[in-house]
């Protein structure tokens, strides 16, 4: 398996947001999101050939209960059913961070569903080469089902501009009988002035529509840099 970085610090993001976590981030995704927070995943993807005994190894180092699978996205790396199962085995609890595009028959106690919107689509970058198949895959809901089905969940979506909302509200409404407490709006951004502008409106937003606020935290206490 290819993995980007494996780094012990909290979960910046989402429910369980301060908790203690070990990550690890695999290598390669299938879409490239224009605001990607992650390019040595996707864009520019590089990392090492790990076993799954060296990750476990490598998770035993810590004394640590949380594990955060990540990416680019976790489903396209092989054996990543496996490694579930062992991470779950050892006694962790397991988030999984995907976009969703993509099923693996894989076990975790937390679903981080992650579907990409329209702005996400890199119509002006890299020439638009990819933007097309970008957009074909960003969504697909019976995927974004299943993982809803899976075990306990959360919709985190990635807001831009207020426009981004409607498109939200009209997912959220398609995949039917989503507690609004399940759905968390996180503000687009990579700095503190960046999230703090976007952020007094996105709060608003979760405010009148019951939706959760999700901060970014390593942001906040480490700034953008890997492994943190």
């Amino acid at each position: 398996m290819r993995i980007n970085e494996i780094f012990h610090s909290i979960q910046g993001e989402g429910k369980l947001a301060g908790v203690p976590s070990v990550f690890v981030r695999t290598t390669g995704c299938n879409l490239r999101c224009t605001w990607c927070d992650s390019p040595s995943t996707s864009w520019e993807p590089v990392g090492e050939k790990m076993s799954l005994d060296g990750i476990l190894d490598r998770l035993a180092d810590f004394a640590c209960t949380h594990v955060v699978l990540t990416g680019g996205e976790p489903m396209l790396a092989e054996g990543v059913e496996e490694l579930t199962r062992r991470i779950r085995d050892g006694g962790y609890h397991l988030t999984i961070e995907t976009a969703a595009t993509i099923w693996k028959d894989v076990v975790c106690d937390l679903a981080s569903i992650s579907p990409k919107l329209s702005n996400s689509t890199p119509w002006d970058r890299d020439g638009g080469r990819r933007a097309e198949a970008h957009e074909r895959q960003r969504i697909n809901l019976d995927t974004v089902r299943r993982f809803m089905a899976l075990c306990e969940y959360q919709l985190k979506f990635v807001v831009d501009t207020p426009t981004d909302v409607p498109e939200i509200d009209a997912l959220v409404l398609r995949l039917d009988a989503v507690e609004p407490s399940n759905v968390l709006l996180m503000p687009q951004g990579v700095t503190d002035p960046e999230l703090a502008e976007r952020g007094r409106w996105v709060a608003e937003i979760c405010k009148q529509r019951g939706y959760r606020f999700c901060p970014r935290l390593h942001v906040a206490l480490f700034g953008h840099t890997r492994g943190t």
